[in-house]
């Protein structure tokens, strides 16, 4: 009789219940960002994934929970309801009504490693709390990576501290959940309370404070959409919030049910906000800037400026392709590897990126550089460079341009030269200055067209819309072709829109077209560019703190209105 073969046990899968703070990104921990990079399934509610999504892994099952968030609704009672985000992904046969603890066990008795991300703190969410539970009782391994809490996280942006120096008491309520006796003890506290209400209950929470004991006076702060770039916050007391609200035309609106953290008590800094509040008085904060670039070249400084506070939006109006008739390109690659170069010279990240492409298919690599001299125009271009494995020989000490690399660049010496020939990987409708300037100091050259610039497809008609009505506070533009093409996929932009260009040159195009130039770099840089800009706003909200005027963004100007020429 031979042996019984048993089934081998079903592969285990794993839950991360993971707080992913209030909503900056920047504010996930580093265990948060690994456990993402190693799921196979993300649950979120639609904000939380939002915040979370860059950090995952590619081709991971994405589901979003929409919680029913009613007024009559009590955290942890209700059923958050699924709506499948990737219709490839292996949760794209879950019924609607399926809860989220079902869905999570599921996938981890199916050997998935699911991410179940919550806004703040998992300890502070009774969805999550459930869920746990239930991963507990059905014997499903799960573990919990803490994140910032909402509660904490937003008074810090907002610059009020919760604690002084004399460590005063801090109460924690949730306006939508707290009964009368909650209210009555945190009312007879004279420490801080930091309340979770919404943007319409506000006024309701603070009536509850003084009909507890809290005197009128005693001042409060209050902060929406906390630790984003749309974050704002209004200074006021108990007895006056509401008219503050009302002042701010804030209420009655549609947005009344956003969550809003509340900061109440004598000693919590809301009368030293205007020197604490760091994050609200970054020199862009709440800008909406336009970056016309390709959207491969607007990453990083997409990501500078959100480092000012600003929102960048990225409208590529160059598009990038093959050229025409690849054989020169073709040639010149076999040419690098038979050594027909003494030297290749990039001055964009694109050449890079197309010479690469062509190794690649090709099957070399870096190595296939051995003995040659590289050559690059610009810090991204070097950046391209190292990350393919090459370190540039030469880069301009000064401009960062074609004159700049001529500059530096040594006369062809037979003597120390052996070969007299340079590879010049370029864009169709590149200058002749470099090809020119090489010449002239005795080299031989191959400009190769590598690739194509065309302008980009029309953005879409909001965009389009927003350009010209002035719904953008900041256009950069990093180049001549940058200017020619945003005007003829979208129209000019509205004359309140702040103009910051890369350089002279583009600056001047700027102007041909009926654009008056606020900023500009004060060396061909997008980085420089960017912190010019930067400057730019910085001195123009100093200037108006000093005037007694409200701090606005250029798109909150009347319609209309003249600017001064700016001296920048």
């Amino acid at each position: 009789m031979s042996p019984t073969t048993l089934p081998a046990p079903p592969e285990q899968g794993h839950v991360t219940f993971l707080g992913a703070g209030p909503g900056d990104p920047g504010l996930l921990t580093l265990r948060a960002v690994e456990a993402l990079a190693n799921a196979d399934v993300l649950v979120a509610e639609h904000d939380v994934l939002d915040v979370v999504r860059t950090h995952a892994r590619q081709g991971v099952a994405e589901v979003h929970t929409d919680t029913d968030t009613s007024a009559s609704s009590t955290p942890g009672t209700g059923t958050p309801q699924l709506t499948v985000v990737d219709g490839a992904s292996t949760t794209a046969g879950v019924p609607a009504n399926r809860d989220a603890a079902h869905l999570v066990m599921e996938a981890a008795r199916g050997g998935k490693r699911v991410v179940r991300a919550v806004s703040g703190d998992p300890g502070l969410d009774a969805y999550a709390a459930e869920e746990m539970l239930a991963c507990a009782s059905a014997g499903v391994p799960f573990e919990v990576v803490p994140g910032v809490a909402t509660a904490v996280g937003v008074p810090a942006y907002a610059g009020v501290p919760l604690r002084d120096a004399q460590g005063t008491d801090v109460r924690f309520v949730d306006a939508r959940t707290a009964s009368d006796r909650c209210w009555t003890e945190v009312g007879a506290s004279d420490g801080t309370v930091v309340v979770s209400t919404t943007l319409d209950s506000v006024a309701a929470a603070a009536g509850e404070l003084v009909s507890a004991g809290r005197k009128p006076d005693t001042p409060l702060t209050v902060t929406v959409a906390g630790t984003t770039t749309r974050q704002r916050t209004w200074t006021a007391t108990l007895g006056t919030i509401a008219q503050t609200l009302k002042q701010a035309k804030v209420l009655p609106s549609p947005e009344g049910a956003r969550p809003v953290i509340a900061v109440v008590g004598e000693r919590s800094a809301a009368a030293q906000r205007d020197r604490l509040a760091w994050f609200e008085s970054k020199p862009l904060f709440g800008w909406k800037v336009l970056v016309p670039r390709t959207k491969e070249q607007a990453a990083s400084l997409s990501d500078q400026l959100r480092s000012y506070g600003a929102v960048p939006h990225e409208v590529p109006t160059i598009a990038v392709e093959p050229p025409r008739t690849p054989q020169q390109m073709e040639r010149a690659v076999k040419g690098l590897v038979t050594g027909r170069y003494e030297w290749i010279a990039f001055t964009s990240v694109n050449a890079v990126k197309a010479v690469r492409e062509k190794f690649e298919e090709y099957g070399l690599d870096a190595r296939a550089f051995a003995g040659i001299k590289v050559a690059a125009v610009g810090e991204q271009t070097a950046k391209a460079l190292i990350a393919f494995g090459v370190k540039p020989d030469l880069v301009p000490s000064g401009e960062q341009s074609a004159a700049g690399l001529l500059e530096d660049w040594p006369p062809y010496d037979p003597v120390f030269d052996p070969i007299d020939r340079v590879f010049l990987p370029r864009a169709d409708i590149a200058t002749e200055t470099l090809v020119a300037g090489l010449i002239e100091l005795g080299w031989e050259v191959d400009d190769v067209t590598a690739y194509r610039t065309v302008r980009a497809s029309p953005p879409p008609a909001e965009t389009r819309e927003a350009i010209k009505g002035g719904g953008f506070d900041a256009v950069l533009f990093t180049s001549s072709s940058t200017v020619r093409n945003l005007v003829g996929i979208a129209g000019k932009p509205h004359n309140v829109t702040v103009i910051a260009c890369i350089g002279p040159a583009t600056a001047k195009t700027a102007e041909e077209h009926g654009l008056r130039v606020d900023v500009m770099a004060p060396e061909p840089s997008v980085h420089k560019l960017a912190e010019a800009l930067a400057d730019f706003g910085a001195r123009r909200r100093l200037a108006a703190l000093e005037a007694g005027d409200p701090v606005t963004r250029p798109s909150e100007r009347r319609p209309g209105a003249r600017r001064r020429r700016s001296t920048t």
